[in-house]
């Protein structure tokens, strides 16, 4: 298989079930914003421990948002050959999100002031992947499309995803910590 086809440069690309459309039409600009936030999730990956739990967490949420795209990247008349868990956002992904934030929620006590990112590596890597699915998001409650769970989901993700950079500080939480005090 090539990597190359040629075929998008008249500036469309190939949608799921046939069908082009512009490179900057919305469904396409809200999956580069949520290939972004898979890669920043892959970022976040690298950096946590191989038999860390998290990093197997991470993992499939990388492979939840291919089911993302997969629907994003489907033309309206043909939603109805979406499978939902395999290739649109079902309700169970969005369960599964918010059971992860509980369960994380129950692990520790999380901060009741504003976080500053940057405690460690993997903490500042989950706080970039969480703005950029945060962007994903505001991109996706532009694309109207009805009975898609899709806003829901990044929403829960965006969660998800701050929580985990919190339980990936451990308990430093040092952010905000003295940061009421005028700097030396």
């Amino acid at each position: 298989m090539k990597i190359y086809t040629r075929k998008g440069d008249d500036g469309t690309t190939g949608l799921l079930f046939g069908g082009r459309t512009p490179k900057d039409s919305d469904p396409i600009e809200l999956n580069g914003a949520v290939d972004e936030a898979q890669a920043a999730l892959g970022w976040a990956r690298s950096v946590c421990a191989s038999d860390n739990p998290m990093n197997l967490s991470i993992a499939r949420l990388e492979h939840d948002l291919w089911i993302l795209m997969a629907e994003v990247a489907t033309q309206p008349e043909n939603r109805g050959k979406l499978e939902s868990g395999r290739s649109q956002v079902s309700q169970e992904m969005i369960d599964a999100l918010e059971r992860q934030i509980d369960d994380a929620n129950h692990t520790m006590k999380m901060p009741t002031e504003f976080v500053v990112p940057g405690e460690n590596q993997l903490s500042a890597a989950l706080d970039v992947a969480r703005t950029v699915v945060r962007r994903a998001e505001r991109i996706a409650v532009t694309w109207d499309v009805e009975e898609s769970l899709v806003v829901a989901y990044l929403n829960r993700l965006s969660d998800l995803v701050w929580t985990l950079a919190r339980v990936a500080e451990g308990s430093a939480h040092r952010a905000a910590r003295g940061m009421n005090k005028e700097a030396p």
